[in-house]
């Protein structure tokens, strides 16, 4: 397994001090949890104070009842979570990372999306067995007849479609653009949703300080989207006029766009991080799309790096200097905060390079400290080559290329070339003093899935195990 290093010695950095940065990512952490539980137990607290746990005992209709009441109380809650974990609220981000919204938002809105169902349901079989009627017919007077169901009712349809599109097979067949365009009818569905609490929900109204609680809710939830979503963007892309530089080819199927702009270094930008990227280059330019820094930011421009995979990819290559661009960020927690000791491992596939160039170009190592493992189907895809070689040139990076067809074997983040290897072997080969070793990781999901199962297998601490997902 050849490694290439440079021929010459660069001279030696300082090693630098382990980072505060995990102890700053666990206060977040942890206050992102307080607010998550203690809302969570105030809205038990509701249910509890309305007489809920007396129902639920004495049992028959009202048991149904107040099961229905407790199920709408907490997918309220929840879907107002969704709504604040999609506005960027930096409570969150720092607190939970990129990845970890993206698993939180898919686990919250499906857990708000049955128990909205079952809210539904327990309701129309409650009420039925009290008026002593059709369950169909009590359904259709709660749409008709009750105060905002009939605007709920279209609300839970909006969030219906989207809990559909979202289903892992139906998202395969979409395109992102149109995934996402159908993704904001959330924001429809809990907006019309939502009113038929205050008007029929016994438990929203109960008392005072369950009004003053959902009332308070509801108005940071759609503060934070106007904010953190709309109003911290605007500003932020009006105050630095980032504007496209140049697009370069970069590989054979690759491409680099470098941005230029006003006193970029108030954006805070770290290497390994992203922004979400809007470019006024025509009709489609309010999709915005997930792209990490491909170089390590600087006081006038920011570069990025992407393969051509999609419409929102391909229209990167068709960009012109002078376009005007958007930014949301920077968001991501894959920096060098995440630093426990001093070496680094990086392993990348695809354009998962991108983020640990940057990253490389960013942080202090001595020469020898920091190993590149790079995954393409073919040498000539690879992205980022000349920055690779000018840090194996100037910092003294190892740069390990695993190129070639995907093993079929256990080790699937390995070249075919490579099946025989056991991937913890493979990675112990790859630095022998693997404990002392950072280990950053970043490309598809399934290959980074695999690579992390054989690094714990090695015996690589999870807290020293760096990834952030870009799944949907």
């Amino acid at each position: 397994m050849a490694t290439i290093v440079s021929p010459t010695a660069p001279v030696a950095l300082r090693h630098p001090s382990v980072s505060t940065g995990p102890r700053r990512a666990a206060m977040w952490n942890g206050g992102a949890i307080v607010v998550i539980w203690l809302t969570s137990l105030f809205v038990a607290a509701l249910w509890v104070s309305g007489g809920g746990v007396d129902a639920v005992l004495g049992g028959g209709a009202e048991a149904l009842n107040a099961a229905g009441r407790l199920c709408g109380l907490v997918a309220a809650n929840l879907l107002l979570y969704q709504v604040l974990l999609m506005a960027r609220v930096p409570l969150f981000e720092r607190g939970f990372g990129h990845d970890g919204i993206t698993r939180m938002h898919r686990v919250v809105g499906f857990w708000s999306f049955w128990l909205m169902l079952a809210h539904i349901a327990l309701l129309v079989a409650g009420y039925a067995a009290v008026a002593q009627i059709n369950p169909f017919v009590q359904l259709w007077e709660f749409v008709w007849d009750y105060p905002g169901v009939l605007l709920a009712t279209a609300g839970a349809a909006l969030i219906v479609l989207v809990v559909v599109t979202s289903m892992r097979r139906a998202r395969r067949r979409l395109r992102y653009e149109s995934w996402h365009l159908l993704h904001l009818y959330a924001y429809i569905g809990v907006g019309i949703a939502l009113p038929h609490q205050l008007w029929a929900g016994a438990d929203f109204t109960a008392s005072a300080w369950a009004t003053v609680y959902w009332w308070t809710l509801w108005a940071l939830a759609a503060a934070a989207v106007v904010v953190f979503r709309l109003g911290a963007p605007a500003v932020r892309s009006w105050r630095h006029g980032l504007r496209v530089a140049a697009v370069e080819a970069d590989g054979s199927g690759g491409v680099t766009v470098r941005m230029r702009g006003r006193r970029l270094e108030r954006l805070a930008a770290r290497g390994g991080q992203f922004f979400v990227w809007r470019f006024l280059d025509g009709a489609g330019w309010s999709r915005g799309h997930p792209f990490s820094l491909s170089s390590a930011p600087r006081r006038d421009e920011l570069v990025i790096s992407a393969r051509i995979v999609g419409d929102g990819t391909a229209r990167l290559a068709a960009l012109r200097p002078g376009t005007r661009v958007l930014i949301e960020g920077p968001y991501g927690r894959m920096t060098g905060d995440e630093r426990r000791g001093h070496k680094l491992l990086l392993v990348g596939a695809g354009a998962g390079v991108a983020p640990l160039v940057s990253l490389l170009e960013s942080e202090p190592y001595a020469p020898g400290d920091a190993t590149l493992v790079t995954r393409d189907s073919t040498l000539d895809a690879a992205l980022r080559g000349a920055a690779i070689a000018a840090l194996v040139r100037d910092r003294g990076v190892r740069h390990i290329p695993l190129d070639g067809p995907r093993a079929s074997s256990a080790t699937p983040w390995l070249p075919a070339t490579h099946a025989a290897w056991n991937g913890a072997d493979a990675l112990r080969h790859l630095a022998p003093d693997l404990a002392a070793y950072d280990v950053f990781v970043c490309g598809p999901q399934l290959w980074m899935d695999a690579v992390t199962r054989d690094l714990r297998a090695a015996g690589v601490a999870p807290a020293r195990i760096h990834t952030e997902s870009f799944t949907i």
